[in-house]
């Protein structure tokens, strides 16, 4: 990550939320709709799809997007909280090993695929 604190911008009609990456666990898909999950537990939710998401995260933070990584349809996840993959439950746990654990369920073809690029890329 880039020396300091690198954020990225949210811009609404009645909203501008300005989040530290750093501090983001995982987005999850809601329809149109993408909630941001933070290592605080506060959820930001605002109107754009995942893939929409994605784009977002790549214009405005350009080689510090690399620590997200899609997971399936619902989930874009921190790399740097994985905590443990468990691809028989279909379970991925996220946490910073202090203050926060999340558990999402994510199918076993997505845990495997993203178990296998993590022992290659070991990240």
């Amino acid at each position: 990550m880039a020396t300091g604190n690198v954020y990225i911008f949210f811009n609404s009609r009645d909203e501008l939320q300005r989040i530290e990456v750093s501090k983001i666990v995982y987005f999850e898909a809601d329809g149109n709709y993408t909630d941001i999950v933070m290592v605080n537990k506060l959820r930001a939710s605002v109107c754009m799809n995942l893939g929409e998401m994605e784009r977002t995260l790549a214009a405005q933070i350009g080689d510090d997007a690399k620590i997200f990584m899609r997971i399936g349809k619902r989930f874009i996840i921190n790399m740097r909280y994985v905590y443990s993959i468990n691809v028989l439950k279909q379970q991925l746990i996220l946490s910073d090993y202090d203050h926060f654990a999340f558990q999402v369920t994510i199918s076993k073809e997505a845990l495997k695929n993203m178990k296998e690029l993590m022992l290659v890329a070991k990240v």
